[in-house]
């Protein structure tokens, strides 16, 4: 059946205007509809739109009737809308409950920011549960997987032991060299006013291998490496690939997540490992060149400032803060929704929030070392 252009036509019955609706109110027509939707009624004291008539009828035509209801019932004339067809009756009841009017602006009150506050420790609340069943999940799967060694794909993780550690390197390798050059120059620049230079060499020692040598690294792999975790594992969500791995009935923690996180548990003591030596070689470079230090001086001083304990508290650091940040960055990957928005929102909480983990469990581990004696 060909097209019928809407038509309008109106006509007066004891001062109540009649508006008869004629064709197809359809989008395919919509500069017509345009146009039929800015009708008003002359001096009518009501509005009766008859659309008995009418052929065909999609959202755009409807809204265009409901238009006109509106802006004759915003005039001051009652309007109705009579003849509605069954088929009709559905699409113009929805369209008519539909309320234009703008909300009142919030008025503040004194408890709002006590409710802020209350709605986002929640939120924090919710999270750490989520952060928490994840990894307990990721526990029970590599529990499984002690005692299946094959259920584990290997050639995933060396994959990504790979991209995670080795390409890691020559960054690491760089900032850490870099750093330990800016702490020395720092302590040589300030400790000579004491005739104290010596004892930079404790300074750097006790820094880099204690606190800023995993915790750079660390911070490092939570940029470079958490971020790109969390796109893979988001990219996959917004494609539905989680959900179809689910129908298949393979578990996403076995295949995605746990190869992910068991390569940069192990990439990160690696990691931490190069930037001590790194922050050592640039401290030294330093000692050499602007500290007016020997090397055989300094290597002394280092033999004698490094100790076994002060290694070893950044090398137990190093697997467990590279946990957290595996598991938040998938979690966060996990909880990106079907947008490119939502898939850069969640890299950049990814980051911020390992960032924010790795410094509150490095206090935390600085209490409990203080206890043990370490």
């Amino acid at each position: 059946m060909p097209d019928v252009q809407p038509q309008v036509e109106s006509s007066a019955s004891d001062g109540a205007a009649i508006l008869t609706l004629r064709g197809d109110w359809i989008a395919r027509h919509s500069s017509a509809l345009e146009r039929l939707a800015a009708w008003r009624p002359q001096a009518a004291s009501s509005l009766r739109v008859d659309v008995s008539r009418i052929d065909s009828l999609d959202t755009y035509g409807a809204w265009s009737i409901e238009s006109i209801r509106r802006a004759a019932s915003q005039s001051g004339a009652p309007a109705e809308i009579v003849g509605v067809r069954d088929r009709h009756a559905s699409i113009l009841r929805s369209l008519g409950r539909i309320d234009l009017a703008p909300a009142p602006p919030a008025r503040a009150t004194v408890v709002d920011p006590l409710a802020r506050t209350g709605d986002a420790l929640l939120a924090a609340l919710d999270y750490l549960l989520a952060l928490a069943s994840l990894l307990g999940r990721l526990v029970i799967s590599f529990m499984q997987v002690l005692a299946h060694p094959s259920r584990l794909r290997w050639i995933s993780v060396v994959h990504h032991i790979d991209r995670v550690g080795l390409r890691a390197v020559p960054i690491i390798a760089l900032m850490t060299f870099l750093i330990g050059c800016i702490i020395a120059q720092q302590g040589f620049f300030h400790f000579r006013r004491f005739g104290a230079s010596d004892y930079v060499v404790d300074l750097v020692t006790i820094l880099v291998l204690r606190e800023i040598g995993v915790l750079l690294v660390t911070i490092m792999i939570a940029g470079r490496s958490g971020s790109a975790y969390t796109a893979e594992v988001g990219s996959m969500k917004m494609r539905e690939e989680i959900d179809a791995l689910r129908t298949m009935g393979l578990d996403p923690v076995d295949i995605l997540i746990l190869p992910r996180v068991l390569a940069i548990t192990i990439a990160a003591p690696m990691l931490t490992l190069l930037g001590m030596m790194a922050a050592m070689v640039g401290a030294g470079f330093v000692a050499a060149t602007y500290g007016d230090m020997s090397a055989a001086i300094y290597m002394e001083r280092l033999r004698e400032a490094a100790t076994s304990n002060d290694f070893q508290v950044g090398m137990i650091k190093a697997p467990v803060m590279a946990l957290i940040i595996g598991t938040v960055a998938a979690l966060e990957g996990l909880r990106v929704q079907g947008s490119a928005e939502s898939l850069g929102l969640g890299a950049t909480s990814s980051v911020v929030k390992s960032i924010f983990l790795v410094i509150v469990l490095d206090g935390v581990f600085a209490i409990i070392f203080a206890w043990v004696g370490m």
